[in-house]
């Protein structure tokens, strides 16, 4: 019997056009080029054009580059995997959008909620569909918008850094040619450091997880007030994202090379087969980590963070679509994608290419 893989027919990115630099930002926070490059790598980002780009429509505008590089049109999509960590709304999800804008029909949309590993998640969930024969053309995006919800002020410096805005998108196909595609993916979570790196506000968790109960009113003052976003929240500035860095690095340089290994393991190949690393572009230092401990030459690990800043679920299809650009990405290669974030989550997965 023939077996059926996933193949990345399509890829495409976007990037909104204004670029801020370190310089930019030293300028509204106490901080400088050469603090966030010694600590990140990241040299500069982009940003949003406010009222006009959102993660639906940035989607949308990677989507189209990718659906023009596999020779589809909008009537043969027939299913939407949206990832994000910043939607357009906090519902409907962003898939509906993108569906929208592209004018894609009635075809099935579902969103994603893995933040850095979102983009991996919806490619397994994708992998599942073609390989069952479900759907024939897949729209896979990663699209976020973190410059519309950070601190710029020195309290909120260590997060705000680090991020920028983009999207990234790939169309998935059903390939029967031997050895190529999807070799295999592998997902986890560890849900007791959820809080570690979080953006807990608004939200409907009243401090049950936190213990921060006290930025709620109490029933006794107010029986039926919101609890999703609270004055007292705004003043102390508890509705920004928040990271505790250093935590976060030690679990991502153990949790990268083991699920790459995993996958490795799984298919019966070694770390000197890969001929192309995409890792998520978390940061610059936690890729050069990763790359020491797998001892991997230069020219077999890909990294834009320098460019593009941590663009969470959007980070790897734009790495990817950016690698094959430059010729960097040929048939045959094997390509290793993997990635850690909010959650926690990290994931993998191997591409015969």
């Amino acid at each position: 019997m023939t077996q059926i893989r996933t193949k990345i027919k399509g890829l495409g990115f976007f990037v909104p056009k204004n670029i801020v630099t370190n310089d930019d930002l030293s300028k509204v926070m106490d901080t400088n080029d050469e603090w966030i490059r010694a600590r990140t790598g990241i040299e500069e980002r982009r940003y949003i054009t406010r009222f006009e780009d959102t993660p639906a429509t940035m989607g949308a505008e990677a989507a189209r580059i990718a659906m023009d590089r596999a020779g589809v049109k909008p009537e043969d999509i027939d299913f939407v995997v949206f990832a994000t960590l910043s939607p357009d709304y906090y519902f409907p999800g962003g898939g509906v959008l993108v569906q929208r804008e592209l004018g894609l029909g009635h075809c099935g949309c579902l969103d994603v909620r893995n933040q850095c590993s979102g983009f991996l998640y919806g490619l397994s969930v994708a992998d599942q569909y073609i390989r069952t024969g479900t759907y024939k053309n897949i729209l896979l995006i990663g699209s976020e918008v973190h410059s519309a919800g950070i601190d710029f002020s020195t309290r909120g410096r260590d997060v705000t850094v680090i991020f920028g805005d983009g999207a990234g998108a790939a169309i998935l196909q059903p390939t029967t040619e031997e050895g190529k595609g999807v070799l295999t993916t592998h997902l986890h979570a560890d849900g007791r450091y959820a809080e570690k790196l979080a953006f807990k506000n608004p939200g409907s968790h009243s401090g049950v997880f936190t213990g921060d109960k006290e930025v709620f009113p109490t029933v006794e003052e107010s029986p039926y007030a919101s609890l999703m976003i609270t004055p007292k929240m705004v003043e102390e500035g508890d509705h920004y994202p928040n990271m505790d860095g250093q935590f976060v690095f030690k679990h991502a340089v153990r949790r990268f090379p083991e699920v790459i290994g995993e996958a490795l393991e799984a298919t019966g190949l070694a770390v000197s087969d890969i001929d192309l690393l995409v890792p998520h572009q978390a940061n610059l230092r936690i890729a050069q980590f990763v790359q020491k401990t797998l001892q991997l030459p230069d020219e077999k690990v890909y990294n834009n963070i320098q460019k593009y800043g941590n663009t969470t679920a959007a980070s790897i299809p734009i790495a990817l679509c950016e690698a094959w650009e430059k010729g960097l990405v040929k048939d045959g290669d094997l390509i290793c994608l993997a990635a850690f974030g909010s959650g926690f989550t990290w994931a993998s997965a191997l591409i015969r290419w």
